[in-house]
């Protein structure tokens, strides 16, 4: 593959008790960047790393941040893209998961696109099944929320400009969700994403990720949504109890015809609704209220908020006959 934009690049490194992985993902980056003639600098942020994690990524040629503690894989990304010096950003994970012989194709794509994501869908993926239900309904409960296909949520090979990322710091998490709600808020935020598909290595060590961060993922898209699009959480809440109240009103009121020996305009002075049905009604449409105002308040305070960063997503278009513009081909053809 010719790759036609090069720029220099600051690969970023989250790393936490990695010995056994750092020191060989780092060489490892250092040769395919070197062999494409793209001018780089490798930052491992060691995250308060009780083993030889500092010391082999030292040893491998890596720039080295280190925390006191352990701080979260998102603060251990927020501190190396800041002190970057490069505009593009590669952030990769540690564990030797991720090829790196794929960093200059996320790179190249980059020239027509805010971020490009290495998407776990290639030929040889090695996530273990356990973890895939749990992956596929993240993945499917994003991309409803976003309105547009996710192939790979919290991919940790991905590529995007300095200058875009730093606008969402004051929402990114400092823990595992960075990822997860990065492609949130760009999607959402119409930045256009890429997607490259790419393999997926078993992992150097023990995984850091627990069962119950499930439920933290949930949280966080549920979250994201409140924060992006209320409304495709409320109105889909509110039909919901909407619908069974009417069910239940309906079923309120063949039951009174029921138990009653006749029927005639004595029926309207029966109690004819059950509780239950007008309670799950008055919520429907109190959810339904409480959404709108909330997606009301949302478009409102993006009218008056700072401009966003201009999206590097590029328009080709050309005349058509009839004298508009069809998407689709350049001007010049």
């Amino acid at each position: 593959m010719t790759l036609t934009y090069k720029p220099p690049v600051s690969v970023v490194i989250p790393a936490y008790n990695e010995q056994n992985a750092i020191g060989e993902q780092v060489k490892s980056v250092r040769q395919v960047l070197s062999s494409h003639d793209i001018t780089f600098e490798i930052i491992v942020v060691d995250d308060g790393s009780s083993d030889k994690t500092a010391a082999e990524a030292l040893n491998a040629g890596a720039q080295l941040l280190h925390h006191q503690d352990n701080r979260g894989y998102g603060a251990s990304l927020k501190a190396g893209i800041l002190a970057a010096q490069y505009e593009v950003i590669v952030i990769l994970d540690a564990d030797g998961t991720y090829p790196v012989e794929y960093i200059p194709e996320v790179v190249a794509k980059l020239d027509d696109a805010d971020m490009v994501v290495g998407a776990r869908v290639g030929d040889k993926v090695n996530v273990p099944w356990m973890r895939q239900p749990a992956k596929y309904f993240l993945r499917k409960l994003a991309a409803y929320i976003a309105e547009q296909p996710i192939p790979d949520l919290n991919s940790g090979l991905r590529a995007f400009r300095r200058d875009c990322v730093r606008q969402y710091f004051p929402i990114l998490p400092n823990r595992f969700s960075f990822t997860s709600t990065i492609t949130l808020a760009y999607m959402v935020d119409d930045y256009f994403v890429v997607y490259v598909p790419i393999d997926y290595r078993p992992r150097v060590g023990r995984s850091k990720i627990v069962p119950w961060h499930f439920m933290d993922f949930i949280v966080l898209i549920l979250r994201l949504s409140m924060m992006f699009n209320p409304l495709k959480i409320f109105l889909p809440l509110a039909l919901f109890t909407g619908t069974l109240g009417v069910l239940k009103a309906l079923y309120d009121i063949a039951a009174l015809f029921a138990r009653s020996p006749s029927w005639d305009w004595s029926l309207l002075l029966q109690p004819a609704l059950s509780t239950s049905a007008v309670l799950l009604i008055f919520i429907s449409l109190q959810l339904l209220m409480i959404g709108m105002v909330a997606d009301g308040v949302i478009r409102r305070i993006a009218q008056h908020h700072q401009p966003m960063v201009p999206s590097h997503r590029k328009w080709n278009f050309e005349y058509t006959p009839g004298g508009g513009l069809e998407e689709g081909k350049s001007i010049e053809e």
